[in-house]
């Protein structure tokens, strides 16, 4: 986690605002106040790292020319001369600035520049009395003036989503969030490496739909005024991303955004990312295969192992990952139903009413003990864990078993008590899949906010043949919480949705 910013500084903040519009305003005066002519040649942490093992009689020997800018973190005026320190996305560096290397004038604004403000430095480096690596500036410039200040460094937040609502100040002030979001680049980075060089084509699908489809959820509703017509934030790129199955790119995937107006929580928010990917002439237990192979590699990849600390647990990506029916995971992670009638109804209901559960009076067998599962046990799959065999009432896009009846050939995967992966074989039987979409049509008419529309044109193309097809989607955000070890869904999405600001 990123320390606590805050906003309020021991000076009022609308004195200090209000003294560095002073100084733009006789910056103005002398010139151009934002110049944009400044060559960047280095940055900090390529110098730390190129020069880290050079001693400082070397650099004095060498004088090796540095040209650099980032914004002024710390400063420390001594007289005649003063050292601060620069940041750029690459880290820190100390500068020095001395009058008589600068000259006069020069100097004097140097000391009138405040923290906050981005600067530029040519100079060279070398070590101080205590070897830190140095630039000896020759030449400093300010580059953009910084009206407000920076968060105190000493002083939380009262409001902890001013983290998440002033992103940037984050980014400025908190190394480990900075970390955070450039290892998300790298995680995605990874996954779309993975799939191109085993022959997956990265594809884009729509993102307002005539019908929302592709998953069980509520849609955000919106309306394009040229067309008059309602439209819907897409809450998934299956139906989509299955015609183009069907057309013949038998192997696709989609880094896609996707909306749900549903709750927040620290595992949820409104708009997600997911990568959802179909390869044609699969089916489920190889996609499991996959996951679990793209998943280990991502995490070698970006961070050098496949044994991840979480939130004070180990996970353990380099073993095979286990796969359980509901049933079985729920026995064996409650001890107390071990010897329970799980596979009677009437105890099930009664089981899950003893428990105060909510269900559905009409589900199956195999519905009543998922929803025992997800209220029991789902929490506690620490280790990755496949979930597989779903009932069809919830997998109305799944193919159904050939041996048992009333099973999907579909898996979800946990890891640290959520669900990180959701996977099937495709149904590619219209027929069937007709009857299941009016099955979602009935149970919205029921009142079920979350069931599915009947999308005709996705049962056109299926009519003209989809090949037997394994599909799967994957949260990101989820994901990169695992891989920084992040106990909120908002500390890895850049700007999560927030309520209004007062």
């Amino acid at each position: 986690m990123s320390e606590p910013l805050s906003t309020t500084a021991p000076q009022d903040e609308n004195q200090i605002v209000a003294e560095r519009r002073e100084k733009l305003a006789a910056l103005r005066n002398r010139g151009v106040a934002f110049p944009n002519d400044f060559e960047r040649r280095d940055q900090a942490g390529d110098l730390h790292g190129r020069y880290a093992e050079t001693a400082g009689e070397a650099l004095a020997s060498e004088t090796i020319p540095v040209q650099l800018a980032g914004r002024m973190m710390l400063k420390r005026v001594m007289g005649k001369a003063s050292f601060a320190t620069l940041q750029d996305l690459s880290g820190r560096i100390q500068i020095y600035v001395a009058r008589d290397q600068v000259g006069e004038d020069a100097y004097d604004a140097f000391k009138r520049m405040d923290l906050g403000d981005i600067l530029g430095v040519s100079g060279h480096l070398f070590r101080t009395k205590t070897n830190e690596l140095t630039i000896q500036v020759n030449q400093v410039r300010l580059l953009t003036k910084a009206l407000r200040p920076l968060p105190e460094k000493f002083h939380g937040l009262a409001d902890t989503e001013q983290k998440y609502r002033q992103r940037y100040l984050d980014l400025i002030t908190s190394e480990q969030t900075r970390l955070t979001f450039i290892r998300r680049s790298r995680i995605i980075q990874a996954m779309r490496e993975f799939f191109i060089a085993r022959g997956f084509l990265e594809v884009e699908t729509p993102m307002m739909h005539p019908i929302p489809g592709g998953a069980s959820a509520k849609p955000f509703v919106t309306h394009h005024n040229t067309l008059d017509m309602e439209l819907f934030l897409r809450i998934a790129p299956e139906l989509y991303l299955k015609r183009l199955v069907v057309g013949g790119l038998e192997k696709v995937f989609e880094i896609n955004r996707n909306f749900r107006n549903e709750g927040i929580s620290t595992r949820h928010n409104p708009e997600f990312t997911m990568v959802e990917f179909y390869e044609a002439y699969r089916d489920y237990k190889y996609l499991m295969d996959f996951v679990e192979q793209m998943l280990r590699d991502v995490a070698i990849q970006t961070l050098g192992h496949a044994v991840v600390p979480y939130q004070g647990q180990t996970i353990d990506l380099s073993r095979p990952f286990a796969r359980l029916t509901a049933l079985e995971a729920t026995v064996q992670y409650n001890p107390e139903l071990k010897d329970a009638a799980l596979d009677d109804r009437a105890f099930l209901i009664e089981e899950l009413k003893r428990r105060k559960i909510g269900h559905r009076p009409n589900d199956s067998l195999g519905g009543l003990q998922l929803t025992l599962f997800e209220e029991t046990t789902e929490q506690q799959l620490i280790q990755p864990t496949y979930i597989i065999d779903y009932p069809i009432e919830t997998s109305p896009l799944a193919r159904a078993s050939d041996s048992r009846p009333g099973i999907t050939e579909r898996f979800e995967l946990y890891i640290a008590g959520r669900e990180v992966a959701n996977g099937f074989s495709e149904l590619n039987d219209p027929e069937d899949q007709a009857a299941r979409f009016q099955a979602q049509v009935a149970a919205k008419e029921a009142g079920d906010e979350e069931a599915m529309y009947y999308d005709a044109d996705y049962i056109r193309a299926l009519e003209h043949g989809l090949p037997p097809t394994a599909g799967c989607g994957i949260g990101i955000d989820r994901l990169v919480m695992l891989l920084t070890d992040a106990a909120s869904i908002r500390d890895v999405i850049l700007f999560p949705l927030l309520r209004k600001e007062d």
